[in-house]
């Protein structure tokens, strides 16, 4: 029953939050605002995990091939598959989703223990659509480009240690990461991104957003927000994955 009634408060806060902004010039500042503390803000780590990323699943690969047949440029081939399908739509949305997921649910939640967003229902602004709805469109817009960028990250990754190691050549593994390559796979990974932002986004607003009580209240949101979107992610990539690829 507690799973049913936080389900229905979640449809009825998304009903608030994705309505038509009052003021279009403010939600615009939000907005840019956000996609600094969503997007930009996560670069970094993006780019750490997926280097590091790329270069164990090359790394991996090349220590698997131990069969004379298979030639060195399936460490390329296997490294972009890999990447593209799994592990920077889904390995990254999972990061983002405990450092953007808590980030959102803790400043909402302390937003709402301080009254401030009863502050802003007696001025007459919708709350839910002028703290979350901004949190939601810049997720939604800046997450595929991360994600693209964490795709070129860890394919660099992987040529790296071409470069730096006998495994395989730098020419095998690009000659393996040009083989056969379908845009699909690339369109199929935004599709997943997309799904996901917006899971972590919308998530995470609604857990700070419902946050009752005092400090110690927010960071049980906080955690609350981050595994709630977590299994989002894991349940919609194994639905997403069976839609668009069987």
């Amino acid at each position: 029953m507690l799973l049913l009634e936080q389900a229905g408060e979640y449809v009825l806060l998304m009903q608030r939050a994705l309505s038509k902004p009052d003021k279009w010039a403010v939600f615009r500042n939000q907005l840019m605002n956000e996609f600094t503390n969503l997007g930009i803000d996560s670069i970094g780590i993006v780019a750490i995990i997926s280097v590091f990323m790329g270069a164990v699943v090359s790394i991996q690969t090349a220590y698997n091939i131990d069969s004379p047949l298979i030639p060195l440029t399936m460490v390329g081939f296997t490294a972009r598959q890999s990447v593209i399908l799994e592990f920077s739509p889904t390995i990254i949305s999972l990061i983002l989703a405990g450092k953007v997921g808590s980030r959102i649910a803790s400043e909402i939640g302390s937003m709402k223990i301080s009254q401030q967003i009863d502050a802003l229902q007696v001025l007459g602004v919708n709350p839910a659509n002028f703290l979350i709805f901004p949190k939601i469109i810049a997720s939604v817009l800046i997450n595929p480009v991360l994600i693209i960028f964490s795709i070129f990250m860890s394919l660099a990754g992987g040529y790296l240690i071409a470069q730096l190691t006998d495994l395989y050549t730098p020419q095998d593994y690009v000659t393996g990461l040009r083989y056969s390559f379908s845009a699909f796979t690339v369109f199929y990974a935004i599709i997943k991104t997309v799904v996901f932002a917006f899971i972590i986004s919308s998530v995470s607003g609604y857990h700070g957003y419902k946050v009752k009580g005092g400090a110690l209240q927010v960071g049980q949101a906080s955690t609350n927000a981050v595994v709630h979107s977590s299994i989002g992610i894991i349940l919609f990539n194994l639905i997403l994955t069976q839609l668009l690829l069987t």
